[in-house]
């Protein structure tokens, strides 16, 4: 009997519901760190100073969930899944209450470097737990309140942390952490019945410092490459180099270990590697108009903060639901055309964008995002179920943790990638402006926003600005439109049925 089995005859539908809020709980924690503290910048800069360093509060962050997720991964198939979704919890929780008595910029770092060592093991169990106690059937209503808890914290997350700011203190936006990440603990404690693994294991100790090194080189490069330092100049290759080095030490000592943390066979087995490629590239989409959407709709199309913020959450409309229905889908035509489905809606979605007049609607958006929330939703759930439902319990942990990390992973690259499309598109557009406006103009990409909102920028300097936005949130759309041609492109070598490892007789693909 394998610990799937074991784990679900342990839970009845009573502890299976209160697992499940406890893990929807956690994962609240998680998505909703980033968004509430967005609103709270400025509070938190005039407490704090320290603003030039303000952006690591947000990188620190991501890429110390996104290394250990794979890591956490692991450990979950060695340990169990419960010890290790705790552990992080209470890590997550201690690096709260530690932001929230920060002293300085640097402490504030520090602490929120913490908290993303405790988010990579949700990100990495969370999904992994739902695999083991549902079906194939199941899953895609599972991963469809998942992405609610997505939805709910971009919408709820900003409402909060503003709120805060304004009539209490910053502070609490990390102590709110506490009390739900207590009752979730608790509840894990009672209701989830898992028979852990008891035999000793290899721990890969050097396999996994070197993915920690090879993993923050190459995120640190991703996300400071083309902003600190040109890719070009002398830091930019060092850096790359460094990271191509500790990549292949890792490779190297990961197919000597008896047991590795990220085994080779998770790129080799075609439907893994395309999976995962294919989720890479939703990543580097995903993070698109969570970017630049809200600029483009104050700047182009004249909305406010709220509004425009309202815009990008319709997203998680048809995300969740989408999700929930993928079930049917792909248990009838397949995990892979049912993720090939969802391509092409994200394929529609991106390329509509380009065909939107300056003086569009910001209706045209809104349908737009409905349509890209369709996609995500179709994709991103067929692929996570399908590689779980062809690995047995003792290898679930990994291959989910691989799928969090492609995510993380593309949002990163896709920073990278797109930030360069739309800055390099904003300099020429100020490099070939009209001699007339010049004088006007800022000089540096940096300054355009805070020009184009100053009730002094009206007429020719304001319209050309706002062309600019336009056209610079056109190509980072159309960038979009390649990555998600790519991703369609990765599911096609997908095979149409997978083989499919599940302890449900009646799932069948």
């Amino acid at each position: 009997m394998n610990k799937f089995k074991e784990t679900n005859d342990l839970q009845n539908n009573k502890g299976k519901t209160w697992v499940l809020i406890a893990l929807m709980f956690t994962m609240m924690l998680a998505a909703m760190d980033t968004t509430i503290v967005s609103t709270a910048i400025p509070e938190i800069v005039a407490d704090l100073g320290g603003f030039a360093l303000f952006g690591w509060v947000f990188s620190i962050y991501l890429l110390t969930q996104t290394v250990t997720i794979p890591i956490y991964g692991k450990l979950a198939d060695l340990y169990g899944r419960k010890p290790i979704l705790i552990i992080g919890s209470v890590v997550f929780l201690i690096g709260s209450g530690l932001s929230a008595f920060s002293w300085d910029m640097m402490s504030l770092i520090f602490f929120r470097g913490l908290q993303g060592l405790g988010a990579g093991s949700i990100m990495a169990t969370v999904n992994t737990l739902a695999g083991d106690l549902y079906s194939i059937q199941e899953r895609a209503k599972v991963q469809g309140w998942f992405s609610s808890v997505w939805g709910m914290a971009a919408i709820i997350g900003p409402t909060l942390g503003g709120a805060f700011a304004q009539y209490a203190s910053w502070r609490w936006i990390f102590l709110i952490n506490i009390p739900i990440g207590i009752i979730a603990i608790i509840l894990l404690v009672i209701h989830l019945k898992e028979n852990a693994p008891r035999e000793k294991h290899h721990i890969d100790f050097m396999g996994a410092a070197l993915m920690l090194i090879s993993g923050t080189l190459l995120i640190y490069t991703l996300l400071q490459g083309g902003e600190s330092w040109k890719w070009s100049s002398s830091t930019g290759l060092i850096f790359l180099s460094s990271t191509i080095v500790f990549i292949i030490l890792t490779i190297v000592v990961e197919k000597r270990s008896p047991e590795p943390i990220m085994p080779t066979w998770i790129w080799t087995r075609k439907i893994l590697t395309g999976s995962n490629l294919a989720i890479i590239a939703m990543g580097a989409i995903m993070i698109g108009p969570n970017m630049y959407l809200p600029i483009y709709g104050q700047s182009v199309l004249g909305l406010g903060a709220i509004a425009a913020g309202f815009v990008l959450a319709c997203i998680s409309i048809t995300w969740p639901i989408s999700s929930s229905l993928s079930g049917k889908l792909y248990l009838s035509i397949g995990f892979r055309n049912t993720a090939m489905i969802g391509a092409l809606l994200i394929i529609i979605a991106t390329s509509a964008f380009l065909f939107i007049p300056f003086d569009g609607s910001v209706w045209w958006i809104v349908a737009d995002q409905l349509i890209l929330g369709a996609g995500f939703g179709l994709l991103s759930t067929p692929t996570l179920v399908g590689i779980q439902s062809i690995v047995p319990w003792n290898q679930r942990g990994v291959v989910t943790g691989s799928n969090m990390f492609s995510r993380y992973l593309g949002q990163t690259i896709g920073a990278a990638i797109l930030g360069g499309i739309f800055n390099s598109s904003i300099r020429q557009y100020l490099e070939n402006a009209p001699s007339r406006l010049a004088a006007s103009l800022p000089k540096e990409v940096n300054e355009v926003i805070d020009v184009l909102q100053s009730v002094k920028t009206k007429g020719d300097v304001a319209d050309y600005l706002q062309h600019a936005f336009y056209f610079a949130s056109h190509h980072v759309y159309l960038g979009m439109t390649i990555t998600a041609i790519l991703a369609f492109l990765f599911l096609c070598f997908l095979p149409r049925h997978f083989p499919i490892i599940d302890d449900d007789k009646n799932a069948k693909e």
